[in-house]
């Protein structure tokens, strides 16, 4: 049996929200773990022409985890939920940014996240997003989509950091 909940017999046979809920968890669990060893100069290292780094890819994906399951469940405006006003600008680390702080930072987004979405069903209309109502189905593909692209470049980034060690 493998490791990871989305591969358990359990939710295989499982209901499509709990399937999604199982994915969503292991995309948000490998981000999170994608600092773990790491100094907090690795963490920060720039090693693409983008704004991209591994802290930055964390702190984003607590963005991201606000844009749908804030704003887009509560209807507040990013200004009021303290995030910046475009992903782009999530990119950006402050100082006092750290790898202990960004961690606690997501996994309280993360579960923010899944407290506003408990009571929802797929086919809910969510209401706060600038595309206009969107069902919540469609919330989770999107988040399925963004955090295996995010993993994607954490995994690929991580392995140049660790590859720099020897």
């Amino acid at each position: 049996m493998s490791s990871r909940p989305s591969m358990d017999p359990a939710t295989l046979a499982a209901d499509l929200r709990t399937q999604f809920d199982a994915f969503l968890d292991e995309h948000r669990a490998d981000l999170h773990a994608c600092l773990d060893g790491l100094t907090e100069e690795e963490a920060r290292a720039s090693l693409v022409p983008s704004r991209t780094t591994l802290l930055g890819l964390v702190k984003h994906a607590a963005f991201v985890e606000k844009v749908w399951f804030d704003e887009a469940i509560t209807r507040r405006p990013r200004a009021e939920i303290g995030i910046p006003a475009t992903p782009d600008e999530s990119f950006i680390l402050a100082d006092d940014d750290t790898i202990a702080g960004l961690q606690a930072a997501y996994l309280q987004a993360c579960g923010d996240s899944r407290r506003r979405a408990a009571s929802l069903g797929l086919d809910d209309l969510v209401r706060g997003n600038r595309r206009g109502p969107l069902p919540l189905r469609w919330v989770y593909l999107h988040m399925l989509r963004e955090l295996a692209q995010h993993w994607g470049h954490a995994d690929i980034l991580r392995e140049q950091i660790l590859a720099a060690r020897t």
